[in-house]
């Protein structure tokens, strides 16, 4: 994207229009007469304007729609141009770069694009002296590389099929042809049918599908012609060294999707791509060079990767070395009959020879013209002529060959040597690990997220890279603050001195490596290295307390500084940091314990700590054996600075961040492990084959009967769920068709043709549509209340019905679930019906967050599931609204209560049969008297009563004849009704049915008698007895080995919040167990989400454009076109404002309660509109400020958004019903002080529910929402349409939204949302008189007056003269009640607490400074903490920025707002990145 800031478009405006009334606006119909005809040609290329003119991304996004709008909808062939091609792909590739759907025009007028596509490769292979500029053709081969990467439109793929088919081995020397036809005999008898049709066309259509097939290879030697042309110390151009990094990116992503990769990659391996490369001038060029030679690492490694091109297999280790020695021989035979010289080579066993040092050795002395015979024998390049000399550089030749040859080390082997933990090299390497404030332009060194993947392994790696990189971004912004913070500088004598201190780092008083184990066999790194790390903590006593509670297993860096500056020198955050602090060496470890006097490690256990006498700390710590060998090894051959004996800061975390390692490392043990996927999933994970073909109607174990048990509430809801189906009833009797009920479905292999009758018609149309449907009773459990099922009260639509008989079959089950649509309440229908027809059957649970896997076991509690069957794992079970324990010990203690309860009842029955003895003594004990006595009473029993053949059952001998009677006498009497034999039966057996049970439960919890420990219990409820276990994403990926050795079994996955999970983090839960026979036994795979919300949060900006990283599985399964069942009906918010959302999903309606309940049917008091979107112009002639890198504040928004809640709020509306909202963290942080000034401590107004952004809320809701929009000079992020789906969607009964009316209505992606709201007024209209709640009807015109109001000041002042009337009024109310006789007073003390309320109101009642704003309240005023205040209490901003901080908890004490940190402070806990909003 560099050469997009060297154009300026000039716009055509009418006579006596400005630039800025004529904006391509998209809610202007006639935007096409707004530019001259000529428009496109104003774009200048001429150098001199190139220095003159900066084009930035900026102009770009705001002729964002100019795309849509104009160029490509007059596109034609008559009109094409250069300027218009350069225009379009300007444009298409900002839209990449902004994240934003690219192809959706192209698609709606595609008549055009093979024409366009055709210029854009003509284009490319233009001369650089010509037309092109090579400066222009980089923006080509983006919009190429762009194509390449969009195969899953079908417009694209049309057209770069032609560019990687078969057909473009036309490419390669008619030798190398031969060779790979050779290899595979289908191939040629495809070749030959290629030529056959070739020979058919006609010679002007023949000459262009040769271009097409050639164009690659011609590509290829643009390049490489490119390549040489960069001097080896001379001033290159950066135009060529850009070039040059985005053809490699080209090739890389061309090599690592399996559909370009398959036939281009013997393309790439015949021009010797890589050889040129690695020789060239530009690797050699340190600065240059640097990132050039980064990407080439990375091509090298897909060039070689463990695949088989042509199928698309993995190949193993074996088969890995098989082909690297079948190319060695091969080349031994060569030199054994054709070379004379390298006898000696040929006859060496392969071990010998096939080392760079040992083949330099053998063909280093050879001539040039030998080595081009050796490699055009091998294939490698043209026959050389005789008399004629090569024209190859011997370097070329020799290194073409070596490096064809040279043993590589396994991938497997390199992932297994690589240190986990970060180093200085790379935490500081911008190409690899970018800055927060990555622009989007230029490429990196860093792996893709795409639709597909070439295997498991690719999967796996990428995400591993990913994984790591991110980690050490968050890793680099700890360091920088931990660090900065203590001061580092240089003492009078050379040394270190700290003129600071922090909360998460402590100087290293002493550092030995106590500890090196051997390797193991086979390996060349120890085993396991061991430190002890000493220092002093003279801190106070919680800050004590955090370090010596670090535990097992957390990370912690080991850090060497050595400053340059002199004491005293003050941090400056614009510069660079390591030269500042001198920071030289950066080492991870892992903490295994502290140290008591003794020198023992300190176990954690149940067991307190030992109390250490004074400051001094040692802790036991774990080194990376892989990182140790490499330094160590470097320190002996390269005579390099031992880095252990160097540390001189030590640096802990905050243990939620902490968790990479762990993640990393069960990450790298799948990799070494055989991962087994369900066969019916491998393919689609990968993103190839039939994307429907793990829907359950294409899964060959379909399962034709199931029980809905309590999801329908009658026969005619079942009837509703199923439009077009003829619903078949086994019985007749209406007063029988009662739920629950068991349907069997018509089941079809789908194999075969269909048989059709003399109609034509299908023989089994109708059968295909018929449901069966059969009513059934539950059994009766026992006479107790307690005994009955819950029953769901939820009359699902017919949508949701197809989601959870989807969920309930076999396969992959997608839900798409908008907001308010009931994605929970369709989760747990699946949880509970899975539960009932399978009862043998695990499921797991995984959500994203502990929230929403607490809010799903709320409603899986509310549904007739066993208790003693859940089990929740991983930190938050606290939060549950519930007295129940469902933490694996909280489950234990049940289990050992529970029995205890059960054995007592056990005593009661054996006290009310008068057998004598101690049966209640074990759950073995039980069990016996059960056999013996309780069965044997049951049998007896029935044998009495059972229904004989020749005589009429007598209904009294039921009752007379039970043994039980006693046992059940605390129930509700009488047992028997007496009514009938069958249903007094049907209580007999239901009293033995509750007995059984009883014994049942206590023969599974026989094991916790055996079982001593807590922890034995607790692996045994985990394995054995939970039948649903809910962990979170984040535990799953930190457990899996321990799951795995535990042998965890399950069945069936439910992942809730499947867009908002990372794709490793989504991927791993599939594989917590092992395989059974080299199977997974993974049965359903049940996946619900929203892919038009926001997905996972990804703090770097790089990996989340770039890479691509914040792709969910969910979301890729959709491009892919997985089937999904979209769920269709919210009944979340008013009809009117869904429309502000609806637009984005496929039929999105409302539920009928949304229409007919009151509360959505009234007006919202004191406001004329549900919904307005109010302009805030510029306040003070500010608008948008930026006192730190993107943390943005707009204060005239947030005292207009204040006031509004405070109006609010003193109609009467309930504080904890308003949500205040933002799409940025520095205007929350301005907001919240604001409140804490104006209203915050005021009885009579108080606090909202929430102030917060936009990303944090994802996931919840309010009444009214209050939303801050803050920019007014570009739209940023919000222009991520789903970050306005989840902004617009808050909200249940009224939402307003404050924003710069005029830049957000000119942004393209919004339109469909803005529409509808500029279509209102864009003054706040308010009627002050009218109090809540109110009986007005939504939409009526009010009887009291409507005010507008045009600004902020004026609503503030409005505010504070109401909040003045509403104190006076009510003084003169308490006036005149002290004027009352005293027994009119004394009749009521409600009214003297209400005078001592307003007494202290009054008091409190701010002036009118405080609620008017005025001009010492602005941006600037947040830089009053002072650096000093900053460093003795670390992290204080940070806590107030924690999600879970209440407004309440970011109160600062002092008299202005502190919303931004000063310069010492924390800045990755305040500052934004970049589209990050918290």
């Amino acid at each position: 994207m560099h050469c997009i800031r060297k154009w300026q478009p000039t716009p055509v405006f009418l006579p006596g229009e400005s630039q800025g009334q004529r904006s391509l606006t998209p809610h202007l119909k006639n935007v096409k007469n707004r530019f001259g005809v000529h428009l496109i040609e104003v774009y200048n290329y001429s150098e001199q304007e190139m220095v003159k003119n900066v084009f930035t991304s900026l102009k770009i996004r705001i002729l964002a729609q100019y795309l849509e709008n104009y160029l490509w909808m007059n596109y034609s062939p008559e009109v094409s141009s250069k300027a218009y091609l350069m225009s379009i792909c300007c444009m298409v590739n900002e839209k990449f770069r902004e994240n934003v759907p690219a192809w959706e025009t192209f698609k709606k007028k595609p008549d055009h694009f093979p024409f366009f596509f055709k210029c854009i490769l003509k284009a490319a292979l233009a001369e650089t002296d010509g037309e092109f500029s090579l400066h222009e053709q980089t923006v080509l081969l983006l919009f190429l590389d762009h194509c390449f990467n969009s195969l899953e439109v079908d417009l694209i793929r049309s057209q770069v099929q032609q560019l990687i088919s078969l057909p473009m081995w036309m490419g390669l020397q008619p030798a190398r042809l031969e060779l790979e036809l050779k290899k595979t005999p289908k191939l040629r008898k495809f070749w030959n049918l290629i030529k056959k049709n070739d020979e058919k066309m006609d010679p002007e259509a023949r000459e262009q599908a040769y271009q097409e097939r050639r164009f690659l290879s011609q590509l290829i030697q643009k390049f490489i012609s490119v390549l040489k042309s960069v001097p080896l110390s001379d001033p290159v151009t950066m135009d060529k060294v850009h070039y040059c990094e985005r053809f490699i990116e080209l090739m890389i992503d061309l090599e690592a999707l399996l559909p370009t990769r398959r036939w281009f990659n013997t393309i790439l391996d015949d021009s010797h791509l890589l050889v040129h490369c690695y020789l060239s001038n530009l690797v050699r060029r340190e600065e240059d060079g640097h990132l050039f030679s980064q990407l080439l690492d990375m091509l090298k490694f897909y060039t070689g990767f463990e695949i088989n091109d042509q199928t698309g297999n993995a190949l193993t280790e074996n088969e890995m070395t098989t082909i690297h020695y079948d190319r060695i021989t091969s080349l031994q035979r060569a030199a054994f009959a054709h070379f004379p010289e390298l006898y000696d080579f040929a006859l060496s066993n392969v071990a010998e020879v096939d080392t760079r040092e040992s083949l330099v050795k053998f063909f280093g002395p050879l001539s040039s013209n030998t080595l081009h015979q050796v490699a055009s024998y091998l294939c490698l390049l043209p026959t050389l002529p005789k008399a004629e000399d090569t024209t190859f550089d011997k370097g070329f030749l020799l290194e073409l060959l070596v490096s064809r040859h040279e043993r590589r080390i396994s991938q497997i082997q390199q992932l297994n040597q690589m240190p986990l933990y970060p180093t200085e090299k790379i935490i500081w390497d911008e190409n690899i690990v970018p800055t927060e404030y990555y622009s989007g332009e230029g490429c990196l060194a860093l792996p893709k997220l795409n639709l597909q993947f070439l295997t498991l392994h690719d999967y796996l790696l990428r995400n591993f890279n990913l994984f790591r990189l991110e980690s050490t971004y968050e890793i680099r912004q700890d360091i920088e603050d931990s660090v900065s913070r203590m001061k580092p500088w240089q003492s009078e004598y050379g040394g270190v001195v700290f003129g600071g201190w922090a909360r998460m780092a402590q100087p290293i008083v002493a550092f030995t490596v106590v500890e090196v184990a051997k390797p193991n066999i086979g390996e060349n790194w120890p085993t396991r290295v061991r430190a002890d790390v000493t220092i002093n903590l003279n801190v106070r006593d919680h800050i004590k307390d955090e370090w010596e509670g670090l535990r097992k297993h957390d990370v912690c860096f080991l850090i060497t500084v050595r400053p340059t500056k002199p004491y005293g020198t003050k941090f400056d955050r614009r510069r660079p940091f390591i030269e500042q602090v001198g920071l030289v060496y950066v080492r991870g470890c892992e903490i295994q314990g502290m140290l008591d006097d003794k020198g023992r490690v300190i176990e954690d256990g149940p067991e307190p700590r030992p109390s250490l006498r004074g400051e001094s700390r040692t802790f036991r710590v774990f080194l990376d054996p892989n990182q140790y060998q490499q330094d160590m090894t470097n320190t002996i051959q390269n005579g390099a600075e031992d880095v252990y004996e160097t540390f001189n800061v030590i640096m802990r975390r905050k243990p939620k961040e902490n968790n990479f390692k762990a993640v990393l490392e069960t990450i790298r043990n799948l990799m070494n492990t055989d991962c087994v996927v369900p066969d019916w999933l491998h393919d689609i994970i990968l993103g190839y084959g039939d994307p429907s073909s793990a829907h359950y109607s294409k899964m060959p174990n379909q399962i034709a009967t199931l029980d809905f048990n309590d999801t329908f509430l009658s026969i005619e809801h079942l009837k509703t769920s199923f439009p077009g189906h003829n619903v078949k009833v086994t019985v007749d009797d209406p007063a029988l068709q009662i739920p629950p009920f068991r349907i069997t479905f018509p089941v079809r292999s789908g194999k075969g043709k269909k048989r059709k009758d003399v109609d034509g018609e299908d023989e089994d149309t109708e059968e295909a549509k018929t449901l069966i449907v059969e009513p059934h009773v539950i059994p009766n459990r026992g006479p107790y209340p307690y005994n009955q099922p819950k029953r769901n009260t939820i009359q699902f639509t017919h949508t949701q019905i197809e989601a959870i008989r989807a969920g309930m079959q076999p396969g992959l089950t997608m839900v798409v679930g908008p907001p308010g649509t009931g994605k929970t309440d369709v989760a747990v229908q699946i949880i509970s019906n899975i539960y009932h027809n399978f009862p043998e059957q695990r499921t797991l649970i995984v959500t994203h967050s502990n929230q929403a896997l607490n809010q799903l076991f709320e409603k899986i509690m509310a549904l007739d599931i066993d208790e003693r069957h859940l089990l929740r794992l991983g930190h938050g079970e606290e939060e549950l609204e519930t007295e129940k324990d469902f933490s694996r010990y909280g489950r234990v203690n049940y289990v050992l209560a529970r029995r205890i309860e059960l054995l007592e009842e056990v005593k009661r029955l054996q006290k009310s049969l008068g057998v004598p003895g101690d049966a209640s003594y074990t759950c073995e004990t039980a069990g016996y008297f059960f056999l013996y006595q309780v069965m044997s009473r049951w049998e007896e029993y029935i044998s009495k009563v059972k229904n004989k053949s020749n005589t009429m059952p007598d209904i009294t001998e039921v009752s007379s004849f039970f043994p039980f009677h006693e046992y059940f006498a605390n129930a509700p009497q009488p047992i028997f009704k007496g009514r009938s034999y069958e249903e007094d039966m049907e209580i007999a057996e239901g009293c033995f049915r509750h007995i059984k049970k009883i014994f049942t439960q206590l023969e599974e919890f026989r094991a916790s008698e055996l079982l001593r420990s807590g922890l034995d219990r607790s692996k045994y409820l985990l394995v054995k007895e939970a039948k649903i276990i809910a962990m979170t994403c984040t535990h799953a990926a930190l457990k899996r080995h321990d799951l795995v050795k535990l042998g965890f079994k399950y069945d069936n996955i439910l992942m809730e919040e499947a867009a908002q999970i990372l794709e490793i983090e989504t991927f791993i839960p599939l594989l917590l167990q092992n395989p059974q026979d080299g199977f997974s036994r993974l049965k359903r795979w049940i996946m619900i989400g929203d892919h038009h919300q926001l997905p996972p949060v990804i703090k770097n900006m790089a990996f989340q454009k770039y890479s691509n990283m914040e792709q969910s599985l969910f979301t890729r399964f959709v491009r892919v076109g997985v089937p999904t069942v979209d769920l269709d009906a919210q009944g979340r918010a008013r009809a009117s404002l869904c429309n502000l959302y609806n637009w984005r999903y496929k039929n999105l309606g409302n539920l009928p309660h949304v229409q007919l309940l009151p509360e959505f049917s009234t007006a919202n008091a004191g406001l004329l509109y549900d919904f307005q979107l109010i302009n805030v112009e510029d306040f003070q002639g500010v608008g948008e400020s930026e006192p730190n890198p993107y943390f943005y504040q707009n204060l005239g928004e947030a005292e207009y958004v204040v006031a509004l809640f405070m109006y609010m709020c003193l109609l009467g509306y309930p504080a904890d019903k308003i949500s205040i909202l933002t799409t940025y963290n520095g205007q929350k942080h301005l907001i919240r002080d604001i409140i804490n000034r104006r209203c915050g401590s005021n009885p009579l107004i108080g606090r909202p529910n929430k102030v917060t952004t936009v990303d944090r809320f994802q996931g919840q809701q309010n009444d009214y929402i209050l939303l801050s929009l803050v920019r007014t000079r570009a739209v940023g992020h919000l222009r991520d349409v789903r970050r306005l789906v989840v902004a617009m969607s808050r909200a249940r009964l009224g939402l307003y939204i404050f924003a710069r009316v005029s830049l957000f209505q000119n942004c393209f992606e919004l339109t469909p949302a803005f529409s509808q709201l500029t279509a209102r007024p864009l003054h706040l209209h308010i009627i002050p008189t009218e109090p809540f709640p109110t009986s007005r009807k939504n939409g009526e015109r009010p009887s009291h007056e409507v005010q507008i109001i045009k600004n902020m000041p004026q609503m503030a002042n409005f505010v504070y003269n109401m909040y003045m009337h509403l104190i006076q009024t009510t003084h003169h109310y308490h006036q005149t009640l002290l004027q009352l006789p005293p027994a009119m007073v004394e009749e009521s003390e409600e009214v003297q607490s209400q005078e001592t309320e307003l007494e202290t109101e009054e008091e409190a009642m701010p002036a009118q400074a405080d609620i008017v704003p005025d001009k010492t309240t602005d941006a600037s005023s947040s830089q009053e903490t002072s650096a000093s205040e900053t460093e003795t209490t670390p992290n204080q901003t940070g806590a107030s920025s924690s999600p879970e901080a209440t407004p309440a908890d970011s109160e600062i004490s002092g008299t202005g707002p502190v919303t931004v940190p000063a310069e010492n402070s924390t800045t990755h806990d305040v500052t934004s990145t970049p589209g990050e909003t918290e």
